[in-house]
């Protein structure tokens, strides 16, 4: 599978089908707390990255052999940047009755084409740390032709017109926007913004860049009960759906850890086989070289070796 990935654990979403539009790492950011690694092509310009048709016939082969929970549209960088994203929507849709997601960081949204290309998502989830510019620039270290200004009146217009559910996740990032002149601002542009939800995350695989730490449930819980009862602290989701027939092959294995950390829990879970057999498999993919092991917050957790040319 070219753009097909997973399924994999999401937190959020249950077990979750991805479907990646972007060649890995094309963004509109370069998030200190990536978990896919350093932007390579910083772009703010939609383009056809990759070719629609393809990508809805590797859905197809894939779709019958699997009970996701959720198809997302995410993996390698921002999804938004494909031209035709509302074209994968609609085809997604026409080949399944499973619920389509789109996880964005939301920097193209004060774009009405780029709006109005996702309004055929069930949810979208963009991406919000802060209202300030200064700290904008500090986290995401943005495509030059971005303003934040800007991009939070996108959200806004994002809700007057879209009729699903917005669930507006912040990241925060200890010492960076987790004081309360960070949290006050963020509360009072929110409450424009009015999504169904706003999930609380923090850095829980590695980040790309070291700058970027977590914050503990203590902190998070304070920080929930601030932002009041629309807030939830995203914690790891179960899913009483497997991964079918999915094959456990090495190379489903290696996919998965390209797009994002992955445990050995992960891929006993995803692929209904046991632990061991999972870190007997990563064992055998750590000597190959196929991959490679981190530690972050005492979890270990594997991602795929960059491709040579």
């Amino acid at each position: 599978m070219t753009y097909i990935f997973g399924p994999v654990p999401s937190r959020r979403l249950g077990l979750s089908l991805g479907i990646d539009l972007i060649p890995p790492k094309t963004c509109t950011y370069d998030c200190l707390y990536c978990q896919v690694g350093r932007t390579t092509c910083l772009t703010a310009e939609p383009d056809l990255f990759v070719p629609t048709g393809e990508v809805i016939e590797e859905l197809k082969d894939i779709i019958e052999k699997t009970r996701p929970d959720t198809i997302t549209l995410a993996g390698s960088g921002e999804p938004t940047l494909h031209s035709e994203i509302d074209q994968v929507i609609s085809m997604v849709k026409g080949v399944t009755d499973t619920q389509v997601a789109l996880l964005t960081n939301g920097a193209l949204l004060w774009r009405k084409d780029v709006r109005d290309r996702v309004l055929g998502a069930d949810f979208i989830m963009p991406t919000l740390t802060t209202v300030f510019e200064e700290t904008f620039r500090r986290i995401h270290r943005p495509h030059r032709g971005l303003v934040l200004s800007s991009i939070i009146e996108g959200l806004k217009g994002l809700r007057k017109e879209y009729g699903g559910i917005v669930l507006l996740e912040i990241v925060l990032l200890s010492g960076i926007n987790d004081n309360m002149k960070e949290l006050e601002a963020m509360k009072n542009v929110i409450e424009d913004i009015s999504p169904d939800k706003i999930q609380l995350n923090t850095v829980v695989r590695p980040p790309s860049d070291r700058s970027a730490v977590p914050l503990n449930m203590e902190q998070m819980e304070k920080i929930r009960d601030f932002f009041g009862e629309k807030a939830e602290i995203i914690v790891s989701v179960s899913s009483n759906k497997k991964a079918g027939e999915y094959d456990p092959n090495l190379n489903t294995i290696v996919e998965m850890a390209r797009r994002r950390p992955v445990t050995a829990a992960d891929i006993s879970g995803v692929l209904d086989i046991s632990r061991e057999e999972s870190e007997r498999v990563l064992k055998g993919l750590l000597l190959k070289g196929a991959i490679r092991k981190q530690e972050h917050d005492r979890e270990v957790y594997y991602t795929a070796r960059e491709k040579k040319a």
